[in-house]
């Protein structure tokens, strides 16, 4: 199968091959003067030591020696780095172990005109990949490619979906033009073991200070020399990068026809808008037994969950099924993504999954269909579930034997956490990421005719929420192109293109679109709570609804103050992280005594407010009020107390986590109340 690439990618293919050689003839350059100087300085020892031979010219001699040596070997340091690739979370697989799955891969194969992979793994998630251990050499050597498929990529597709995924992966590497691709990553492997990867050069360089004060100045000299080309070298890798990310882009398009042409249009369209939902709904199962890490429960087969929890979100979505899968439809975001800025992000290596669809659309490639699970291509998924299952679990270390989770038992505790987590459907994602808009509930500054319910959280309503969310989003990034925050030369902004001294005639017009439509929400939201309030008056609930009405406007008010208060006490921490003085440090915890005191206080109204009870485990209510009681040293004797500053940071993230789930849980109550009143209206 041959496919005629297309003039972007060679546009960008030549871009990419102008940026290595560009950087080929800047790297020329520093290495002869490297050697250079190596000649330079070696000669210039043995002057020093022929001059009058002893000790200290010696010595001298061989420190400057060294100089030109060091700054030479940085340079060349990359040719003995090999780049290996963690194999610990594969499981690797033969022809005699899954024969199904290997013939597929054949066909692939064939149909690519590519090479068989040199070895098959399997992985946990919910991915496929190429891989291939690389050195400098291999630029110039042949070198096979291995092959990963994710099992819970399997759990979630048809055979065709399958195929058509692995036929992507293959569809890098069928023809030479491709190989660019693979030239330009080596090139940036290069650059980054260069400008990076220099721990082990700078132990060798310190190692050769410690030697001999002679050879201290002369190594300290090399650091400095090498930091220089370090900052070429940096300049480089962006100028190289941004076109190997350019042609990256390119070459998923050219892999997307590859496997069109093998499996179909229709097979990866499907695949790759149901990939988000598979993967969340993985990382949601794994986040479960994260969870359950201190009772020690495990799974004995976390791929039947990870199916359940797929199902389950598309079911609570309203989604279609087709072959036993949830269909996920490119409409289905739109009501939730209303951005209309947009920024070509260069140092992406995909493109969108959204232009993706576009060009699998035009592409309209029909091929026979093979619908039947993926999983069926396994001799037995079952098994091969669970042996993946207990090696993911044989990581976790538990004080106590671990006991797996039934699988009935799972479905009820996950569908628990998940009802604990969200709000009612009937709202219709108003309230997801909105709370109601503050105003005075003693005035009766309703419209003159008050929606029914349906109108009150209708699409369009709802539409107006995520609008404004945009819309506030989109300020916020063009303030910072404005600013010079975020440096581009151009973007987007509803059809039309602006250079970055565009941005701020921008902003007076999102501002006034933003303050239209806040203060049409929030006449939405005046009603809502008056409709409401006369269901509560029907029901003698009225003033239970007013006062969990004031309380959470009240808690709003209060809120950003207390979010303060944990935004202070992280950036009054970040000196821990970096490399600050003894005096510097001792100053700063000094400092931090009167937040620490207000952290203090807001963490007793925490561990006394009702409402989080529940949420607060006998542990972490032990280490807070351990916290609050007693006054620690977090540095001393010129190093910090590890686990006084650990406590201290628990603190800190326990301040955020908690105010916000007052918050959420606040707002679940109230919700409740409103479902309530509504169910019993009808």
């Amino acid at each position: 199968m041959f496919i005629q690439v297309s003039p972007e990618f060679k546009k960008k293919s030549t871009s990419a091959i102008i940026a290595i050689v560009l950087f080929i003839i800047v790297y020329i350059l520093l290495f002869f003067s490297a050697i250079a100087l190596t000649i330079g300085c070696i000669a210039a020892g043995l002057w020093i030591i022929s001059i009058k031979p002893m000790f200290f010219t010696v010595m001298l001699g061989i420190g400057l020696a060294s100089l030109g040596v060091l700054i030479s070997y940085f340079l060349i340091k990359f040719l003995f780095k090999q780049h290996i690739n963690d194999r610990s979370n594969l499981t690797e697989i033969n022809r005699n172990d899954e024969p199904q799955l290997f013939q597929m891969i054949d066909e692939i194969v064939k149909e690519a005109g590519t090479d068989f992979p040199k070895k098959v793994y399997l992985a946990y998630d919910v991915n496929a990949s190429v891989f291939y251990d690389s050195n400098f050499w291999s630029m110039f050597l042949p070198i096979k490619k291995n092959l990963v498929i994710g099992i819970g990529l399997v759990n979630t597709c048809t055979k065709q979906e399958l195929k058509a995924i692995l036929a992507h992966e293959f569809g890098h590497f069928p023809q030479r033009s491709m190989k660019v691709g693979s030239y330009v990553y080596n090139v940036n492997q290069i650059i980054f073991n260069l400008v990076n990867e220099d721990e082990s050069y700078e132990n060798t360089v310190k190692g050769w200070a410690s030697a001999s004060g002679f050879f201290a100045f002369f190594a300290e000299l090399a650091i400095k020399i090498t930091q220089g080309i370090k900052w070429i070298l940096t300049k480089m890798y962006s100028f190289v990068n941004i076109r190997h990310m350019a042609l990256s882009r390119e070459m998923e398009f050219h892999a997307d026809e590859v496997a069109a042409n093998i499996a179909g249009s229709l097979a990866l369209e499907e695949s790759l808008m149901r990939m988000d939902l598979a993967d969340n709904s993985y990382n949601a199962v794994i986040n479960f037994y994260n969870s359950k890490i201190p009772e020690n429960k495990s799974s004995k087969n976390i791929y039947r969950e990870h199916f359940y929890v797929m199902n389950f979100y598309a079911n609570e979505n309203e989604l279609d099924f087709k072959n036993d899968l949830p269909v996920v439809k490119s409409t289905e975001s739109g009501l939730f993504n209303k951005s209309k800025l947009n920024i070509e992000n260069q140092w992406a290596s995909h493109p969108s999954t959204e232009d993706r669809i576009v060009r699998l659309q035009k592409l309209a490639i029909t091929k026979d269909a093979d619908n039947s699970p993926a999983k069926t291509l396994f001799k037995n998924f079952e098994a091969t579930d669970e042996k993946l299952t207990a090696k993911l679990f044989s990581n976790v270390e538990n004080e106590k034997t671990q006991f797996d989770l039934d699988f009935e038992t799972f479905k009820i505790e996950f569908k628990e956490n998940y009802n604990k987590g969200t709000f009612n459907k009937i709202f219709n994602n108003y309230y997801d990421n909105k709370n109601p808009n503050p105003f005075d509930l003693s005035l009766d500054n309703t419209s003159p005719i008050i929606d029914k319910f349906e109108d009150l959280f209708s699409k369009d309503k709802v539409e107006d929420v995520y609008t404004l969310i945009a819309l506030e989003n989109d300020k916020n990034v063009i303030n910072s192109i404005a600013d010079k925050t975020y440096v581009i030369k151009t973007f987007d902004y509803d059809g039309k293109k602006y250079k970055a001294n565009e941005a701020k005639t921008l902003i007076p017009i999102l501002e006034n679109q933003i303050k239209i439509l806040k203060e049409k929400i929030t006449q939405n939201d005046i009603n809502i709570y008056h409709y409401f309030a006369g269901l509560a008056k029907n029901q003698n609930q009225e003033d239970e609804m007013r006062n969990q009405f004031s309380e959470l406007l009240d808690y709003d008010k209060i809120y950003e103050e207390k979010f303060n208060l944990f935004r202070d006490l992280s950036k009054a921490l970040e000196f821990v992280s970096t490399t600050t003085p003894f005096e510097k440090i001792k100053k700063n915890f000094n400092n931090l005594k009167t937040l620490e005191s207000k952290l203090k206080e807001e963490l007793k109204d925490i561990l006394n407010e009702s409402l989080l009870n529940e949420e607060i485990n006998e542990q972490n209510r032990k280490d807070l009020e351990f916290y609050i009681n007693n006054d620690v040293l977090y540095f001393n004797q010129n190093e910090y107390l590890n686990t006084n500053l650990q406590q201290l940071f628990f603190a800190v993230n326990s301040l955020h986590f908690y105010i916000g789930r007052k918050y959420f849980l606040m707002k679940k109550q109230l919700l409740n109340k409103m479902t309530s009143l509504e169910q019993a209206r009808v």
